[in-house]
């Protein structure tokens, strides 16, 4: 051969780097090429704005719509709740998830229950939501994550809050990590029976928590990419991202292999974990290995998420503290530590409380789907077949059209009637997605976060280290704050809360 396989692949690779250069660039200058901003430079929201879902949010504000279309990107972006609705409901057969996002999460999630439609997303939801409908599975789930609460995350913030409380300092550290270490490990021992032990006192790592969160990572990276032929480029050579992704993956396969095999060793008949349930219907392995990555993906990082934003805005606002405080102390027993499942029926303000902290900062800030055939959405926007058409719960939650023009507050008044909690339509809330495709698991994962919060404020002051500090997410699969959360723990019976 006149040329070697080495110098064509070394001349293959020069080109690429340049033709993303070029693509760089052209992302710089025509990233928003949209109906209503195509003078927007993709850098103006690095300048303006923390985040990316800001300057998405400011554009949606804009339009009059409040749809927007990014030609560049094929991605039509909606806060409309009546598109929401005619996406998730009406026609919620045009709207699947589609080939291009099974492709990007498709070798991590392989045929999970996240990643698929069809006749395997039908087969999946209705054997977990038969699971996770019946009392059995969802006591099992208040004693993992009380025990949890009592075993673990008490005594490590205790350990923390003592530590140099003689100095008037208390302890400090991120409470970010904290709850992911939480979820993790409640999640692992209610969907699989094994506990990776994460928020121990020594705070150990897990292998499997590792390899996950680097695949989750490099995995949404893929999304951002301006065209799929680079990160599949990439992948075909096998160099860069895609490598250590397959790397992290081949880790979450074997580990997630050894929690099955193991489970099937002990014998899973008579077992409440999720995953024993699954096995005595399942018999594919592979197939049961999708599963259980798609739950550690939908139990860890949406509940960790969630309880990080919600303790950075109750720090801003000590007055919700103290009313949740009020309301715990009519309705738990003086002495009582751990809240019971039935008195969680009685906190109809923290149930607002947490629900306002999802509408500011949902664990999930977009969403999207692909269009299968051309259609019309009920604001007068065309979508042409092959489209992906994205719903924004971040931004909905900000748009005065939609919650008053104090929609930027944290005010969880606005779910309460005459003291009772009152649920808002899921299409203006789509925190926990809405139709057919609504969570499963959203009695669960508010019940885990009511039972930490009333654990923790009971016995703590939680104050981040930096007040008034603006929350910067990195791009991910979840809302995750980039550089975590630290914080002092206080315990409260040396520092009371401030009257207010």
């Amino acid at each position: 051969m006149k040329y070697s396989f080495a110098y064509l692949f070394f001349t293959f690779t020069i080109f690429f780097s340049l033709f993303s250069l070029l693509l760089f660039f052209l992302r710089v200058n025509f990233w928003c090429n949209c109906d209503i901003c195509s003078n927007y430079l993709s850098a103006k929201w690095v300048l303006d704005f923390n985040n990316l879902c800001d300057w998405y949010t400011h554009l949606l504000r804009k339009s009059p719509t409040h749809t927007i279309h990014i030609h560049v990107l094929n991605n039509i972006i909606t806060t409309n709740p009546d598109n929401v609705e005619y996406m998730l409901k009406t026609n919620f057969d045009n709207y699947p998830k589609g080939k291009p996002f099974s492709s990007i999460l498709g070798d991590l999630l392989g045929r999970g229950i996240f990643n698929v439609d069809g006749d395997s997303w039908k087969f999946q939801r209705k054997m977990a939501s038969l699971e996770l409908g019946s009392v059995s599975i969802r006591s099992y789930a208040f004693e993992v994550v009380t025990n949890e609460i009592t075993l673990r995350l008490i005594p490590l913030l205790s350990s923390i809050a003592n530590k140099d409380y003689h100095n008037g300092n208390g302890g400090v550290l991120d409470l970010q990590d904290v709850f992911r270490r939480f979820a993790f490990d409640s999640i692992c021992r209610f969907s699989f029976g094994i506990d990776p032990g994460c928020l121990k006192l020594s705070l150990p790592m897990s292998d499997l928590a590792v390899a996950f969160d680097l695949a989750s990572k490099l995995s949404a990276e893929r999304a951002l990419s301006l065209s799929p032929f680079i990160w599949k480029f990439k992948r075909l050579f096998m160099f860069g991202s895609e490598k250590k992704l397959k790397e992290a993956i081949s880790m979450v396969n074997v580990l997630a292999d050894e929690v099955i095999n193991q489970r099937r060793r002990l014998g899973f008949a008579n077992h409440q974990d999720l995953l024993s349930r699954f096995m005595a219907s399942v018999n594919d392995d592979k197939y049961l290995k999708d599963i259980v990555i798609s739950f550690l993906l939908a139990g860890r990082d949406t509940v960790a998420s969630g309880l990080t934003s919600f303790f950075w805005l109750l720090s801003q606002y000590p007055e919700v503290e103290s009313a949740i405080l009020a309301e715990s102390n009519r309705v738990m027993k003086p002495s009582q530590e751990i809240v019971s499942f039935e008195q969680l029926r009685e906190m109809p303000y923290l149930q607002a409380c947490l629900y306002e902290c999802m509408r500011l900062f949902p664990p999930v800030q977009f969403d999207s789907k692909f269009a299968q055939e051309d259609d019309v959405l009920p604001d007068g926007t065309f979508v042409k077949k092959g489209t992906r058409v994205t719903y924004h719960p971040y931004a909905m939650g900000r748009m005065e059209e939609i919650w008053g023009l104090n929609a930027h507050e944290f005010k969880p008044e606005r779910w309460l009637i005459d003291g009772n909690f009152v649920a808002q339509s899921p299409f203006k809330y789509p925190v926990f997605q809405a139709g057919l495709r609504v969570c499963l698991g959203k009695e669960m994962a508010l019940m885990e976060m009511k039972c930490v919060v009333l654990s923790l404020i009971k016995q703590f002051r939680i104050i981040p280290t930096e007040p008034g500090m603006a929350l910067r997410f990195a791009p991910g699969l979840t809302a995750t704050i980039r550089g975590g959360l630290p914080i002092r723990v206080l315990d409260r019976k040396n520092i009371p809360l401030p009257s207010t």
